[in-house]
């Protein structure tokens, strides 16, 4: 019954057949066969395009800079129609011959006839807005791509600054202030940065790139008190910030002068230090510090650079890196920066900490110096003070134990006065006799561990001269624990004081 309703079930397997295969078969293999012999195929393992990228360029230095990635425009027709309509015939003439002429000398050409009709008597300010706006967007193609040269030469200086968007630059910089011209010029250029903001700093390329242009620097100024922002750093700031944003390149050529024909506005803070510092690589790095040291860049003054320095702490990595650099190329006294040891924390702060311990160790230690690295909190973890103290110690060891003396003493001898917490000074460390004594403890371990475990001869002659000064009565009324690190930190001193049996009562009557 089974069999006859599931016959498919209970069939007997079928014997396997042998399965012949196709002469097409036999025919490809001989071909791979044959591929093989001629060469196409070879023992060795197969490579990727990317290893044979590195098989290339083995022994090869491989380069990472940032690149700004380029935007692909596709140019297409102005329309300038709704404003061409607002201008009188005459202008509506010359605007319309630059919109249909491609060759850049004569639009050069027409760009200075619609200049000299800007410069009549009876020109209508009215038109100013109507004609800006067509100009803006004439010129577009001008306000793309990069405007410095690849390679910078004075012909191709010159050659990069004949556009017709230049012989308004151009006609300002050979007008004077107080002529009537000057003033309208200058409002129709205001007018055309409110419709193009590159406007601004390809004004600050042209009066460097430019020879017309020599010592006219001072016309941005007036530009940007002509602007609807009409304040020079806001105006500046904005316009190197737009430069940064579409030329690295630009920015780095143009931050000398902009340094240092804006002084007031580029030194008192570190705003455009940051614009720089965050965008430019190694080498921009390594041109701005030659630019320095060789006198034509100066980024720091004295009566600031603490500030922008203490500002820095926030930026990225490499940003304060390079900070650091530019100002180590500077010739500031380490003296007039050391009072950021007292802003900086060894978890948060490593990189200004790590530039500042290597400069450190070039400088002969002054009062002030060791006053500020002993004023650091001692932590474990922390071996700023100890490092440069052992430093010091092994290179200066005269000059280092003369400077604690004398800070040993002026803190025996300064008046113990509770700080109010709403004290300015008390956010900041102050140095205490007890944290001095913690670090010099730390030193003393330190050397514990190398084959010089015994403090020099003059510090031993250190403490001997601070225990004449009657720095000991001061020490009774420490803590168990401060008393205990005083023992550690001068062990070895107090070895030869007990020989001459001229501080043991002191200690004995704790």
């Amino acid at each position: 019954m089974l069999r006859e309703r599931f016959p498919e079930f209970c069939s007997s397997p079928s014997p396997p057949t042998e399965v012949k295969m196709e002469e097409s078969v036999p025919m490809e293999m001989d071909n791979h066969v044959l591929d093989k012999e001629d060469g196409c195929y070879d023992n060795t393992d197969a490579t990727f395009s990317d290893d044979e990228e590195e098989l290339n360029n083995k022994g090869k230095k491989r380069e990472f800079r940032f690149h700004q990635i380029k935007e692909t425009f596709i140019d297409e027709p102005a329309d300038i129609t709704p404003y061409v309509d607002q201008l009188d015939e005459t202008l509506k003439e010359k605007v319309l011959q630059l919109q249909k002429s491609s060759d850049t000398e004569t639009q050069c050409e027409v760009m200075q006839e619609i200049v000299d009709l800007i410069l009549e008597e009876d020109f209508e300010s009215e038109q100013m807005s109507a004609l800006a706006s067509c100009l803006s967007e004439l010129f577009k193609s001008h306000f793309r791509g990069d405007v410095l040269p690849e390679e910078i030469s004075e012909e191709s200086l010159e050659e990069s600054v004949c556009k017709p968007v230049c012989l308004i630059f151009r006609n300002l910089c050979q007008m004077q202030e107080d002529n009537s011209g000057f003033s309208v010029l200058l409002d129709m250029l205001a007018e055309l940065y409110q419709k193009q903001p590159k406007i601004g700093y390809h004004l600050l390329y042209y009066l460097k790139a430019s020879k017309a242009a020599a010592g006219k620097m001072s016309l941005y100024e007036s530009f940007a008190q002509a602007t609807a922002l009409g304040d020079l750093h806001t105006c500046l700031m904005m316009d190197m910030k737009a430069c940064q944003e579409d030329d690295v390149r630009l920015l780095c050529y143009l931050t000398p002068s902009i340094y240092s024909e804006f002084p007031d506005e580029t030194l008192r803070s570190g705003e455009l230090l940051n614009m720089i510092v965050a965008v430019i690589d190694s080498t921009q790095l390594q041109e701005l510090m030659c630019h320095v040291m060789m006198g034509n860049l100066v980024m720091f003054r004295k009566d600031s650079v603490l500030n922008i320095l203490i500002q820095s702490l926030d930026w990225e990595t490499f940003e304060q890196y390079s900070t650091w650099q530019l100002f180590l190329a500077h010739s500031i006294p380490l003296e007039t920066i050391i009072p950021i040891l007292q802003h900086l924390k060894y978890k948060e702060h490593p990189e200004a900490l790590s530039c500042l311990l290597l400069q450190l160790r070039r400088e002969n230690p002054s009062e002030e110096m060791v006053k500020m690295v002993l004023s650091r909190p001692c932590h474990q973890e922390d071996q700023f003070t100890t490092s440069i103290l052992r430093h010091w110690a092994a290179k200066h060891d005269d000059l280092l134990a003369e400077h604690i003396k004398a800070l040993l003493i002026k803190n025996n001898n300064m008046p113990r006065k509770r700080q109010s917490l709403r004290s300015s000074s008390s956010k900041l460390a102050q140095l205490t006799l007890e944290q001095m004594l913690e670090h010099l403890d730390c030193l003393r371990l330190s050397l514990n561990n190398t084959k010089n475990n015994c403090m020099s001869d003059p510090l031993q002659h250190t403490l001997t001269c601070v225990r004449k000064a009657g720095i000991f009565p001061l020490l009774r009324i420490f803590t168990f624990w401060s008393m205990k690190a005083l023992k550690q930190a001068f062990s070895c001193v107090f070895c030869g004081l007990y020989q001459a049996n001229t501080y043991y009562p002191m200690i004995s009557n704790r």
